[in-house]
C-alpha cells in the first residue's frame, strides 16, 4: 500500500446474540460510527474476543464490512493465530480485500519458545503469501499471549522483508519497552540496511503513552477505549501533528498534556479491577450509551457485568464527566433497529 495506516484505531468490540453468534448489524454500524470519529478499525484484535471467533466468523465479518461499503483502507483486521496455516488464509483474505495492513499476534500457545522458531512463523506466512501488498503489524502482548515480539526478531525481518513487515503495536505496558522499539526502528537510518529500507511504524496499545509515542517518533494508538473515546483521542493525535495544523491552531505542550491527562482519566475507569474485564466493561459502556442492553453480551469463558458492577460503571463515568448523551454512540441502535435517529447537540 502506497499509503501506510497511522492515526487512532480501536480493537472493534465484537457485539453478540442470544445465541452466541456474531451480530453482524451491530457490528456494521458500530464500526461506521468509529469510522465518522476519525477512527480506523482493528477489527479481530484482543478486545474483539478474537481468539474466541472461528476463523470462518472472520472472515464472514470482514466480508460483511467491505460489502456494507467500508473502505478497507482503514483497516487492520487481527490475523494471527497458533497455526499457520489459519494465519495464511486469514491474512490472504484480508490483502485480497485491500486492507491497509494485518495486526499479527505471534503464535502463543506454545511459550518460551526460540526466536529462531517465531522467526520461522512469520517468514513462513510472508512468503505464502507472496503478495506485494501485504503489511504486517507485529503485534506485541505479553501480558496475555506470553509471547513476545524482540528487537532482534525485528531486525531480522526487516533485513529479510522490508516491505512486507510494516510495523508493530506494543501493548506491553511498558514505556520503556516502547521506547527502545522507536529509538530502534521509527526513524531511517543509513547505517542499517534493513532500516534504510523502509520506516517500522509503532504504534502504542493504550492513549495512555499516545503523547509520548508521538513525541518520540510514534505513528499513533490501537487502544480499547478507542471504542467509547474515539474523538477525544484522535484529538491529542491531531494536535500532536502540528506541523499539519494552521499555527493560530497550534498545541503548546502544556495543553498537549491537559489532553493526555483527561484521556487517562477515562481509560482508568474501564482499566479498573472491580470489573471482571475491560471488554465486559466496554461493551457495558456501549449497552448504556446506545440505550441497548444486546451490548453487554459476551462469549465465554468472559463474563459480563453484574447489574451492581454496570450500575458502578455508570456512576463512575459520570463522575468524571463522560457524556455519553453527545457521543453519537446511540445513532448505533437507530441504525440497526431502525428507529428514529435522535441528533445530539
Amino acid at each position: 500500500m502506497s499509503q501506510r495506516i497511522r492515526g487512532v484505531l480501536a480493537p472493534v468490540v465484537t457485539p453478540f446474540k442470544d445465541d452466541l453468534s456474531p451480530d453482524t448489524e451491530r457490528f456494521i454500524a458500530h464500526c461506521k460510527w468509529l469510522l465518522s470519529q476519525n477512527c480506523g478499525l482493528a477489527v479481530f484484535g484482543t478486545n474483539s474476543e478474537a481468539n474466541s471467533l472461528s476463523l470462518e466468523e472472520r472472515a464472514m465479518l470482514l466480508d460483511e464490512l467491505v460489502a456494507a461499503g467500508v473502505d478497507p483502507s482503514r483497516m487492520m483486521p487481527g490475523t494471527g493465530c497458533c497455526s499457520i496455516m489459519e494465519t495464511v488464509k486469514l491474512t490472504a483474505h484480508a490483502v485480497r480485500h485491500g486492507c491497509a495492513g494485518v495486526l499479527m499476534l505471534p503464535p502463543f500457545y506454545y511459550k518460551n519458545v526460540d526466536q529462531e522458531g517465531l522467526y520461522r512463523y512469520f517468514s513462513e506466512v510472508v512468503q505464502r503469501i507472496g503478495d506485494a501488498r501485504l503489511q504486517i503489524y507485529l503485534y506485541h502482548i505479553p501480558p496475555v499471549a506470553m509471547v513476545g515480539i524482540t528487537t532482534g526478531l525485528v531486525e531480522r525481518l526487516l533485513a529479510a522483508y522490508p516491505n512486507a513487515i510494516a510495523g508493530m503495536k506494543d501493548s506491553s505496558g511498558d514505556w520503556n519497552n516502547t521506547k527502545t522499539f522507536l529509538d530502534a526502528f521509527a526513524t531511517v537510518s543509513p547505517g542499517s540496511n534493513a532500516r534504510a529500507a523502509r520506516t517500522f511504524d509503532v504504534f502504542v496499545g493504550s492513549e495512555s503513552f499516545l503523547l509520548a509515542n508521538m513525541r518520540h517518533g510514534g505513528v499513533g494508538t490501537i487502544s480499547a477505549t478507542a471504542n467509547v473515546n474515539p474523538a477525544a483521542i484522535h484529538e491529542l493525535y491531531r494536535r500532536c501533528n502540528q506541523k499539519a495544523l494552521p499555527a493560530a491552531s497550534a498545541s503548546t505542550p502544556a495543553e498537549l498534556e491537559v489532553l493526555q491527562t483527561r484521556l487517562n482519566v477515562v481509560r482508568q475507569v474501564f482499566s479498573s479491577r472491580k470489573f471482571p474485564s475491560m471488554i465486559a466493561a466496554l461493551k457495558q459502556a456501549i449497552a448504556i450509551c446506545a440505550d441497548d442492553p444486546a451490548w453487554a453480551k459476551v462469549r465465554p469463558p468472559l463474563v459480563e457485568l453484574t447489574a451492581e458492577q454496570a450500575k458502578t460503571l455508570a456512576a463512575e463515568l459520570k463522575a468524571i464527566g463522560f457524556r455519553w448523551e453527545k457521543s453519537g454512540i446511540r445513532d448505533q441502535r437507530s441504525e440497526v433497529s431502525g428507529g428514529k435517529m435522535t441528533k445530539h447537540e
